[in-house]
């Protein structure tokens, strides 16, 4: 899989923010449990939200360039987009772009690991 905190690609750090977007909805949604108790706790949902929305702004730009970069075309820009709204899809959007090829050298890695040649269209 190699090192996770490589940012050094753009499919490197798509893939990061991806991750990063799913665990904030995570905590998210832990403080929106605390906000419900019978003695409220509020401040996980002040902090989590904001952190939660800072990392969804930044993964809307990671998407945006990605597709840019990439190549993507506007369906798979769009799905990315999409993935951003319900929680933890955007790790399942990275998964597919992933097997399907659009997320360059990680599709190739993917591809090589699995023992299949690496493909170079998509």
């Amino acid at each position: 899989m190699g090192n996770f905190f490589d940012l050094s690609t753009v499919a490197k750090r798509f893939r990061f923010i991806a991750v990063l977007e799913a665990i904030s909805w995570a905590f998210l949604i832990v403080g929106m449990v605390f906000k419900r108790l019978p003695e409220p706790v509020t401040w996980p949902v002040r902090v989590f939200g904001m952190t939660h929305g800072i990392i969804f702004v930044v993964f809307v730009i990671v998407a945006l360039l990605a597709a840019r970069e990439l190549g993507w075309n506007v369906k798979t820009a769009a799905l990315a987009l999409v993935s951003s709204i319900p929680p933890f899809c955007t790790v399942l959007f990275e998964m597919w772009a992933v097997r399907s090829g659009k997320l360059g050298e990680l599709s190739a890695a993917g591809s090589i690991d699995a023992g299949a040649p690496a493909s170079a269209t998509s």
